[in-house]
């Protein structure tokens, strides 16, 4: 008997490949059963230890686990992308998505609600933001269909809302299709061309989560990731001029690529694909992962050192916290520090220049860590961004310090932030003065993510905090609320002081 760890899914399965013959399957029939009812029972009533699969590590929790179940918040539907891409000579595309949503949630619904970030890109609404573009994009819708019915439908930002004839019910699901062309912008975020590479981010319109009897969609803003979605599956196709590499959140991206292809990929949030002129590309087997660096400049010993610290990351997080859920991770070195399911980019912050070789490595390491603070546990990025970006540079944080055999410097950590005014971490991006949320959501929050181990266990303490936490939370959504109540149990805290400096209890 084996214990499998599906890539994929959270489920643990027992595989039954015996290859016995059926006379002895018959003698052992009962025993095995049993054997498998104890086996799960041990793991999931006492938490002992078993193999996760990918994971090159142990996980034994230290709570109760009759007394404390994890609570993921609902997204209240669940949703399968079926996205036909095609690009022509000149940078054009054609896009023909089929969107099939399941309502989860307790209501009926009168109107479905997607973002499209496309259209924040356009003359039109990038003049109406002041958000200066070197070339703006062009789109044009030429159908949207519900259930066959050509629909009207209204596009205000990056808010796509879809009236429905008939209202659909809790567990009903509805068919939407759409088809439209269009152009990406030069001096966009995420959804741009940059230095003749296409960074197709956000294309497809992606439906809002539901919660609270909302559509829980708000405004865009430039700083920070103002859209949130569900985990979700993807089937796509592709067909893009040929000299041209394609790149994705697809495990299985070759190169040199193809210019025509598919993939589908299941349990992911969003997916991300970079169509790139020339690259140099540099492999490195990580167990297993293949780890592909992207690069498009003449730095081939950088492009090697991103490779072996992306390397080494991936390792110690794949120990430390739990198994990547692909067999590939694609850095890309061009546009944005930004990640996405299976692949991240990493060259500058926000379109300023490009970061220099130990800044660049740091921030690799960081989007590599938003594999699993966000892309596998999953959180609000407006409502609650402290919970991907402060756990991603606390895992990196805690990455360095390791590997360097440091000491955690608590009092610097704390010199860092002492001048910030006293607000928490947990407060709407809207909620922050212009320009400062990064104190509070990225620095703040990691340094008392920190203070919970002082005094307690220290590194130790915090890669084993970690583990369980992922062991709890992997593919599912938390928010402060959530994190909070399992910190409390962990710790077996009286109460909930120790979160007074810094999160909003809500």
């Amino acid at each position: 008997m084996a214990v499998a760890y599906s890539k994929h899914t959270t489920l643990y399965i027992l595989n039954t490949k015996c290859g016995m013959k059926v006379g002895v399957v018959k003698v052992y029939k009962y025993l095995y059963f049993l054997i498998s009812v104890i086996l799960l029972t041990c793991y999931f009533l006492t938490g002992c230890e078993m193999d996760k699969g990918t994971s090159k590590g142990k996980v034994t929790s230290s709570l109760d686990r009759t007394s404390f179940f994890p609570r993921s918040v609902p997204a209240g539907n669940y949703t399968k992308y079926d996205i036909n891409l095609k690009m022509s000579s000149v940078g054009e595309f054609e896009v023909d998505a089929n969107i099939n949503i399941k309502n989860t949630s307790e209501d009926a619904w009168n109107e479905l609600v997607f973002y499209f970030i496309p259209n924040i890109f356009t003359k039109a609404t990038s003049e109406k933001l002041n958000y200066s573009l070197d070339v703006p994009a062009r789109l044009q819708f030429k159908k949207v269909v519900v259930e066959k019915i050509p629909m009207k439908y209204t596009l205000n930002k990056d808010k796509l809302t879809v009236p429905l004839k008939s209202s659909i019910g809790p567990g009903d699901e509805v068919k939407v299709e759409f088809s439209y062309e269009f152009t990406l912008p030069e001096g966009g975020l995420r959804f741009t061309k940059s230095n003749e590479n296409y960074h197709l981010a956000q294309f497809y319109p992606m439906v809002a989560t539901y919660r609270n009897h909302n559509w829980n969609k708000e405004e865009y803003r430039f700083r920070g990731e103002t859209y949130h979605n569900g985990f979700s599956n993807f089937k796509v196709s592709y067909d893009i001029p040929k000299g041209y590499t394609f790149a994705s959140t697809s495990e299985n991206d070759v190169y040199p690529g193809k210019s025509m292809g598919s993939f589908e990929v299941n349990n992911v949030k969003e997916v991300f694909i970079a169509i790139l002129k020339d690259p140099k590309v540099i492999q490195k087997q990580e167990e297993n992962v293949n780890i592909r660096v992207f690069g498009f400049e003449d730095k081939e010993d950088l492009y090697k050192e991103i490779s072996e610290v992306a390397s080494d990351a991936l390792s110690y997080f794949q120990k430390n916290i739990g198994p990547y859920p692909f067999s590939q991770l694609d850095i890309v070195i061009d546009g944005l520090g930004m990640e996405y399911p299976g692949i991240v980019t990493a060259n500058s912050i926000y379109n300023n220049k490009p970061l220099e070789p130990k800044l660049l490595k740091k921030t690799v390491i960081h989007e590599i860590a938003h594999q699993w603070f966000y892309g596998i546990i999953s959180n609000d990025p407006y409502h609650d961004a402290w919970l991907d970006e402060g756990f991603a540079d606390f895992a990196t944080e805690l990455y360095i310090h390791s590997t360097n055999n440091e000491e955690v410097p608590y009092s610097s950590m704390y010199a860092a932030i002492q001048n910030l005014d006293p607000l928490p971490v947990n407060l709407p991006l809207d909620e922050y003065e212009e320009g400062k949320q990064s104190s509070y959501i990225y620095g703040k929050s990691s340094v008392m993510l920190w203070s919970l181990f002082e005094g307690r266990g220290g590194l130790k303490e915090a890669e084993k905090f970690l583990r369980i936490y992922y062991q709890y939370y992997q593919f599912k959504e938390v928010d402060s609320k959530e994190f909070i109540r399992f910190t409390e149990h962990y710790f077996r805290l009286n109460d909930d002081s120790v979160f007074a400096e810094w999160l909003l209890v809500k």
